[in-house]
């Protein structure tokens, strides 16, 4: 009988270390039969505690990421280190363009529109589906894969909306650029946080290829309306403080036509900013220059002025000087070898506006340009009062004229020897030498000497010593 007793206590599972784990019981909440599993095996096997937290922690990480926003960033946060340069959005991660929390982004909510397969290019470079939630929620892009939430931002916190046809396409195409508040490259937010980034999708010419909704009403695009149109019109629909804005015939178009698709006007300019290049779009509101990261959007009452540099025979550069909205110092942006062909379309632009007197600056601010608004009286008396003003560019171009007209007066082609002196006062030399002989001739013959022996001028008393057959 002892020995059954002994040998039962040697079968038996020994008593569990603790009755729970804090790590155990996080992990496992919401899977009671996993964490009694769990528990069984640190029964049977005790020396496996530190194994099994270590799996814990590392299972409620992975929970965390996936359900909760990060406290601190994990990365550097300098933009001058390359770990920064090649950091990559992942699914779980809230981008800069996302000021709110990523509970609130995927907050379950009613769609006023979504469509799939939607390309972005900022701040990731990929396909997702684009959706905006109703009752002015949020515009988002959603994972096709995993359904996550991605990025968005407030539709509240939008400040401009652009629609420009893509440059250099053999077909049409239209990048939507979405701009949120302090995220235009000009205005930084306040307290130190980090600065909001653009959101950029494109959508090609003719009805949308792919699945979309609005309102609940599910379409397909064959033989609707134009994808441009139908994202226009959503966006109109959905936006607060401003609305979509396009390019304008009234206000700017290239000199050059589009080069990849015959006859059509192009409303871009290529400009280079430092060594990358882009497109300047001169619009009813400001001036973009795009579409690489970061985007920059100079609004008019950010603007202080415009002056041009380096004024060449082929191209030109455009320095903006702009002030955030809080009136901080200046900054001056540099955008370089700009084709001849467009200054003067751009200069009529930065007069119509008022662009180039700084002095104009405050009165931007204080009105804030509308929407597509049609300029006042008062500013339509202003641009024909200075419209036969002499523009910068101009003055600069009529100043290089003036400097290469004054080189071509200063310039003597007899200076450029030396040795034989200038032009005017060799001539002047030979004149006085003509008038010299001239002159030495009629005293000669004043003097009767002119038949007076050279020779003998010249020798003296030897003369006479030479034989007269060889003189």
């Amino acid at each position: 009988m002892a020995f059954a007793t002994i040998n039962s206590s040697a079968v038996s599972p020994p008593a569990p270390a603790t009755s729970s784990l804090p790590t155990i019981e996080h992990a496992f909440a919401s899977e009671p039969s996993l964490k009694k599993r769990v528990y069984d095996a640190i029964g049977a096997t005790p020396q496996y505690i530190p194994l099994f937290e270590d799996i814990a922690r590392y299972t409620s990480h992975l929970l965390a990421r996936n359900t909760n926003p990060p406290v601190q960033p994990t990365e550097p946060t300098t933009v001058d280190g390359p770990a920064a340069k090649k950091r990559k959005i992942q699914n779980g991660d809230v981008p800069a363009a996302t000021p709110q929390s990523l509970g609130d982004l995927r907050a379950d909510a009613p769609l006023q529109f979504h469509m799939r397969d939607v390309s972005f290019a900022i701040p990731q470079r990929k396909k997702l589906t684009l959706e905006i939630t109703a009752g002015h929620g949020y515009l988002r892009a959603r994972n096709q894969t995993s359904r996550e939430v991605e990025f968005g931002v407030p539709v509240d916190k939008i400040r401009h909306v652009l629609c420009l046809p893509v440059p250099e396409k053999n077909q049409r195409q239209f990048n939507f650029c979405v701009i949120p508040e302090y995220g235009d490259g000009i205005n930084a937010p306040p307290g130190g946080e980090p600065a909001p980034e653009s959101i950029v999708w494109t959508v090609a010419d003719g009805p949308p290829k792919s699945e979309y909704s609005v309102n609940g009403q599910t379409g397909v695009g064959a033989g609707g309306d134009s994808a441009e149109n139908v994202v226009l019109r959503v966006l109109n629909d959905a936006l607060t403080r401003t609305k979509v804005i396009r390019p304008d015939d009234r206000e700017f178009v290239s000199a050059m036509p589009e080069a990849h698709r015959k006859g059509e006007k192009a409303y871009h300019v290529k400009a280079f900013r430092g060594s990358k290049e882009g497109y300047l779009f001169f619009l009813s509101t400001g001036i973009l220059f795009g579409f690489k990261k970061p985007l920059i959007f100079f609004a008019f009452e950010n603007i202080d002025s415009i002056s041009y540099t380096s004024v060449l025979q082929r191209t030109f550069n455009l320095n903006i000087m702009a002030r955030s909205s809080l009136g901080d110092e200046p900054q001056e942006f540099e955008l370089s070898m700009i084709d001849q062909a467009d200054f003067s379309g751009i200069d009529t632009y930065i007069k119509t506006h008022g662009l180039q007197d700084a002095s104009l600056a405050e009165e931007r601010r204080a009105k804030r340009y509308n929407i597509n608004g049609k300029p006042s009286e008062e500013d339509a008396t202003a641009t024909a009062e200075g419209g036969a003003e002499e523009s910068e560019l101009q003055k600069a171009q009529r100043e290089l004229e003036d400097q290469e007209d004054e080189e071509e007066e200063d310039y003597d082609p007899g200076s450029d020897g030396d040795s034989d002196g200038s032009g005017s006062s060799s001539e002047e030399d030979d004149d006085d030498d003509d008038d010299e002989e001239n002159q030495g001739e009629d005293d000669m013959e004043e003097d009767g000497e002119g038949d007076r022996d050279l020779v003998a001028d010249e020798l003296g008393s030897q003369a006479e010593d030479i034989p007269d057959d060889q003189v």
